[in-house]
């Protein structure tokens, strides 16, 4: 497990690199109006791909321990196109798609849900391997073609970025999909008194839970994008997203480790395992986070204004560092989430999530007006924070753990460091 997590943690980087070099180049190339629009497409079929998780996301992986692959790979795939159209036709009725974009979010949101699908049932298959190299293609191929785009196509503009997104999610479409096909062609035992229907029922019961709380999530951390929208439009949302996007970079460690945790937890039911292995990952990855996190914190704003982005980008280290102590408690929720939905306590992460979507909007009705950009990152910073005191309240209630066990203790990294040195001695 522990070599899943650091190769999957190192895959993660790598293209977080990319992600971040192409932050600069967008913030060139595209300036705080087209980054606020492109960060609202985005944002947008981000949205719509977090409501398909009701059968794209861990649902996948949670019934292919239980089912025959192709019960879960035909729903993933249909529910990528109904869910799109039904998410999407929801923020058109709402008013919150970008002016001319709606056919734009609709093909991403498909497109990447495809992937996301693709991926977790990759995953499922304890393809640890092929699960990072189709992240790595999309970095990739995402870097490469915008490179090509901006520079040699001299395409510099929302449209041109658009391409570059659709492209690099096809290659990854395309190459997480050839490595599931010799699964697909297997002849899988069908588990006796199962059927297609009996199936897609139970993903539906879990998958409602699990995307309620991806929904309520994915709320509360891209709701601030449209409420900055509408107070300060398209630069103002530029100027946010830059700041969020380098922030929740160091995201990378806490999703890494839970994607391989969830894997663990939900494949025993040994409430100990669950519990041990829960404390040790959230422990370390906290104190992970917090160190990236002080790193980010400390690069001086003339560096950003002067040398990786523009002057018009001004303000950008108020942002990261009104985000700081939020992005923490949010990487550290996630591995506390990932233990109640591998566990089947999937109700306690919809709650975390739909009392964190409450608390922003409240937060946000008040800061927004009053502090604008600012007040939007100190908002996300406070919805996170709530969230990870409601997660450790039921997790320290439900599992009998003592406020002494959550300090990082020298047996932690005793522990660490003697995989790290088993790991390098293989």
């Amino acid at each position: 497990m522990f070599k899943d997590i650091i190769n999957t943690i190192g895959a993660r980087y790598f293209v977080a690199f990319l992600n971040l070099l192409l932050i600069f180049i967008n913030g060139k190339v595209l300036g705080r109006e087209g980054m606020g629009m492109v960060g609202l497409i985005y944002a947008s079929a981000n949205l719509a791909v977090i409501f398909n998780s009701v059968l794209c996301g861990n649902t996948i992986i949670y019934f292919m321990n239980r089912y025959n692959l192709r019960y879960v790979f035909y729903p993933a795939y249909g529910w990528a196109f109904a869910g799109s159209a039904v998410s999407c036709g929801t923020m058109f009725f709402f008013n919150m798609l970008p002016a001319g974009y709606a056919m734009v979010v609709f093909a991403l949101a498909v497109l990447i849900s495809l992937v996301t699908a693709n991926s977790q049932m990759v995953l499922g298959k304890d393809n640890v391997k092929g699960f990072n190299m189709a992240y790595i293609l999309q970095g990739i191929l995402m870097f490469l073609v915008l490179l090509y785009i901006y520079y040699i196509a001299e395409c510099k503009s929302v449209e041109g970025y658009l391409a570059g997104l659709f492209l690099a999610n096809l290659g990854a479409y395309v190459y997480s999909l050839i490595l599931l096909i010799p699964h697909l062609r297997k002849r899988e035992k069908v588990v006796a008194g199962t059927s297609f229907f009996k199936a897609l029922k139970e993903m539906f019961v879990y998958g409602i839970w699990s995307g309620a709380d991806n929904l309520a999530e994915g709320l509360a951390t891209r709701l601030n994008y449209f409420l900055v929208k509408s107070a300060g439009g398209y630069g103002s949302v530029g100027l946010l997203d830059s700041g969020t996007k380098m922030s929740e970079s160091v995201w990378h460690i806490s999703n890494s480790v839970s994607y391989i945790e969830y894997n663990s937890v939900s494949k025993t039911t040994d409430r100990k395992e669950q519990k041990r292995v829960t404390l040790q990952l959230f422990k370390l990855t906290c104190c992970a986070l917090t160190a990236v996190m002080a790193v980010i914190a400390c690069i001086p704003e003339w560096i950003f204004t002067g040398y990786l982005l523009t002057p018009e980008f001004a303000g950008i280290r108020k942002v990261i560092l009104a985000l700081s102590f939020g992005i923490v408690a949010m990487g550290g929720n996630r591995i506390l989430s990932h233990y109640f939905i591998g566990s089947g306590n999937i109700r306690y992460s919809t709650f975390c999530s739909l009392f964190g979507l409450v608390v922003l909007l409240i937060a946000g009705f008040v800061l927004i007006p009053v502090s604008g950009v600012f007040g939007a990152a100190l908002t996300s910073s406070i919805a996170y924070t709530s969230m990870l005191i409601f997660s450790l309240v039921v997790f320290m209630k439900k599992t009998g753990t003592s406020p002494y066990e959550l300090i990082p203790l020298k047996e932690d990294w005793m522990t660490l460091r003697g995989k790290l040195r088993h790991r390098k001695n293989k």
